[in-house]
């Protein structure tokens, strides 16, 4: 044997003779030492046990009352317990039962459950049940309340019915935010949600939400209720599912709930729609001076057009969003405008009254205009939305940038960009008109504006773009109509008011 082969097997018998040895001394060193459990409640040690299934047996036993309270079968130790085995010369073993009072003190016991985390953009909730099923009910009744169940049954058994001439599909569904689930043990000082009705009540209507009643009296409807109380119908219909549509019948005495909705969660679904959208025909007057004032005789019929538009869309809780698409449109019925010639008198010089002397004055004027191309959608109306009152009409459908009229002649009020201009409208035009009426006309697309202050302005004049300046959505125009000089004197009304 060569000699580094034999320093080679000594340093080997070394090595292991010293491990040998420090086994040994080890174990001398823990021989009569006594195995005990290390007790822990938020990073601090409370004492020491000799049995850990006695204190689980305790626990579980001893909690008859959480039991009871919550209907479940065993009770755990706090969420921040811990237990830790180790040896040791010194620890003082303690009774069970003094360690179990401590706890009882200091923390509270925990039950088996779930965890369901909530995160969006501007919210990090956490909902706590015992049982999954209780979410997965509340859920579902969240989601009725916000889409025809036939709808939502369709397109859960991908069932939907094709689209032939008009109607529409679902094409997508969702939550924005992300929802996790996981099992835990819940401290029984947390809230615990018991029930799927108890949870649905706080889905629709928020934390600590004060939920309020009202008794149905003779002559109200579902509108006048919403009305009083800053509801829309369709938040009224969310609240009081039992009604189907805005024209059911309520029965006097019957108890409604009138509380207004603040969703947690934000369902939505996205929609392909096809749908005859009607292009009201204008009227124009004809003034003919050869003919007595008395004289008014239709000699052109008018016809509404009908445009057959594709649109996409979104709803999410019920409200459609702003920034609507029309994909497609084709002209079904061409719309023919209404001509009326009327006598007009002489003004004594040999002219009309009013013209150039040709004969005939064309006036088409006598109708107000809508303010954006056709086919478009109306996504939000004059109504409550969310218990803030919403004073236009919200009009999408036409494409960013499409061409913003003006409704009648007038003079501009306000054409301006600036913090609050318009409150929150971004880039918006005011104008006034003679018969003391104002429209405004709000996010409009960034530099677009195309009138100004003082400026006369004629009836389907282009004064704009369609945009999403402001506080909005996405692109669509906001359209309000006020009698009065805007937020001083004036007060508005429904712009569908001007069309009949």
């Amino acid at each position: 044997m060569k000699v580094k082969e034999i320093i080679i097997c000594i340093l080997w018998c070394i090595l292991v003779l010293g491990l040998f040895a420090v086994n040994y001394v080890t174990n001398k060193l823990i021989i009569g030492a006594d195995e005990v459990y290390e007790i822990y409640l938020d990073g601090k040690i409370i004492g020491y046990i000799s049995d850990e299934d006695e204190l689980y047996d305790m626990i579980n036993h001893k909690q008859k009352d959480i039991k009871k309270q919550f209907g479940v079968n065993n009770v755990y130790p706090p969420s921040d317990f811990q237990i830790v085995k180790t040896n040791s010369y010194t620890a003082v073993v303690e009774p069970v039962e003094k360690i179990y009072n401590q706890i009882s003190e200091l923390s509270n016991f925990t039950i088996e459950g779930y965890s369901i985390n909530i995160k969006g953009e501007d919210k990090d909730i956490t909902i706590k049940v015992l049982d999954k099923s209780i979410f997965d009910k509340a859920v579902n009744t969240f989601i009725m309340a916000f889409i025809d169940e036939n709808e939502y049954t369709a397109y859960m058994e991908n069932n939907q019915p094709e689209i032939e001439t008009t109607g529409k599909i679902i094409e997508s569904m969702f939550f924005e935010e992300t929802i996790t689930i996981k099992k835990d043990f819940i401290s029984v000082d947390e809230h615990i949600f018991n029930t799927a009705e108890e949870l649905s009540q706080y889905l629709l209507f928020g934390e600590n939400a004060e939920i309020k009643s009202y008794k149905v009296k003779s002559g109200d409807t579902i509108e006048s209720i919403s009305n009083d109380n800053k509801l829309n119908p369709k938040e009224f219909l969310v609240a009081n599912p039992k009604y189907k549509s805005e024209e059911s019948m309520l029965a006097i005495g019957d108890e409604v709930n009138i509380t207004l909705i603040k969703p947690v969660l934000s369902y939505g679904y996205d929609v392909h729609e096809v749908a005859d959208i009607k292009d009201p025909y204008d009227e124009e007057i004809k003034y003919d001076y050869t003919k007595d004032p008395s004289y008014e005789v239709i000699t052109t019929a008018g016809v509404n057009g009908v445009t057959r538009s594709t649109s996409k869309y979104r709803v999410v809780n019920g409200e459609t969003l702003a920034g609507a698409r029309i994909v497609a449109s084709e002209e079904i019925t061409k719309k023919v405008n209404q001509v009326t010639v009327k006598g007009m008198p002489y003004n004594g010089g040999g002219s009309q009254n009013y013209g150039s002397g040709t004969g005939q004055y064309v006036d088409t004027g006598t109708k107000w205009q809508w303010p954006t191309n056709t086919p478009y959608i109306i996504t939000s109306y004059y109504e409550y939305r969310w218990g803030t009152f919403h004073d236009g009409l919200d009009i999408s459908g036409t494409g960013c940038g499409s061409p913003i009229y003006a409704s009648e002649a007038g003079t501009v009020y306000q054409s301006a960009w600036e913090p609050g201009s318009c409150q929150g409208g971004g880039e918006c035009i005011i104008i006034g008109h003679e018969n003391g009426y104002y429209t405004m006309y709000a996010h409009m697309m960034l530099g677009s504006r195309l009138v100004f202050e003082g400026q006369q302005v004629q009836r389907g004049q282009i004064i704009g773009r369609m945009g999403d300046t402001g506080v909005a959505s996405g692109c669509h125009l906001h359209f309000s109509v006020f009698n009065g000089i805007p937020w001083r004197t004036g007060s508005t009304f429904n712009p569908l008011a001007l069309w009949g």
